[in-house]
């Protein structure tokens, strides 16, 4: 049996969920993966997965006989493409998992480069705002937001932006702009709802502190929708300047208590612990850091 084919065979089962699928991947008949993954078992002298006519689950031992098999892949991917002196022609296939509307402003729009750059590339984005298990979801990186990552993954922080508070002028027209941070607290608050985000914010300005808890009736647990719920005159956000970038540019929102600061927020990208970065996911995340780090969104 051809070990390293059996643990890319497994792998693809796991990350599918379906001897058929995998089979589709790899390009061979389902017989010959599900007859791989049998003999694998065998060779192991346990169970991987779990037959069932809902399908395929993996058992205890299954799930850390992938997770090593993961990473036992990818180092000899490393070494092969170490081996060939290829980091400058990436192959394969890159999965980043990315906030949703992070991904749609900042990241979407200027692949193009980083496509053009590396043709063998195949690049997954799963953008989901939820937290994804990196092993779990198969990602080789994740960009993430927060004051640190869980001390489960290794992760290292590539850009920073401000947090502000923004609304439309049609919305100070109506509603007045606050002159202190507890005019908030008189206003209409759009209360986004994330891991790592608190509803009581420390505004600084010099040595003096003000604390605020925002209550708003209206609370969204996705970036877009408080996007939406601002321009449509619902209320003010406090929001990193990332995610109202081009209104903030056009003045469709306008930042207001100017002379006051709040604390910014880091980007961060996360890899799966224990597992070698590859030469792809460090690429990426490069080319995102350049991006962000030279400030060209105009908006830091």
């Amino acid at each position: 049996m051809d070990r390293l084919l059996a643990m890319e065979t497994f792998v693809r089962v796991f990350e599918t969920g379906s001897f058929s699928a995998a089979a589709r991947q790899l390009q061979v008949g389902q017989p010959a993966v599900s007859k791989t993954v049998a003999q694998l078992e065998r060779h192991l002298g346990t169970r991987l997965l779990s037959r069932t006519t809902r399908g395929l689950s993996p058992t205890d031992a299954g799930q850390r006989y992938y997770e090593r098999a993961r990473r036992a892949i990818d180092e000899a991917a490393e070494a092969e493409m170490a081996a060939k002196d290829a980091a400058a022609a990436l192959t394969g296939r890159l999965r980043v998992s990315t906030a949703v509307t992070f991904a749609r402003m900042h990241v979407v729009p200027y692949l193009g480069a980083f496509l053009d750059a590396h043709p063998a590339l195949e690049l997954e984005l799963m953008m989901n705002d939820s937290h994804t298990d990196l092993i779990e979801a198969g990602a080789d990186v994740a960009l993430r937001f927060g004051p640190a990552v869980d001390s489960a993954l290794t992760g290292r922080v590539i850009a920073q932006s401000p947090r502000v508070v923004v609304a439309t002028p049609s919305y100070f027209r109506l509603y007045g702009e606050p002159k202190s941070p507890t005019d908030l607290l008189e206003g209409r608050a759009v209360v986004i709802r994330q891991p790592g985000l608190d509803e009581v914010w420390t505004f600084r300005r010099g040595e003096e502190r003000c604390s605020v808890t925002l209550t708003g009736r209206l609370k969204v647990d996705a970036a877009e929708g408080a996007r939406a719920a601002v321009l449509a005159d619902l209320g003010f956000a406090v929001a990193t300047e990332w995610m109202f970038a081009p209104e903030l540019t056009s003045g469709a929102v306008r930042r207001t208590l100017r002379d006051w600061t709040l604390p910014s927020v880091n980007l961060w990208a996360v890899y799966p612990t224990g597992r070698l970065v590859s030469a792809k996911a460090r690429a990426f995340v490069a080319f995102v850091e350049k991006r962000l780090g030279n400030g060209n969104d105009g908006h830091r």
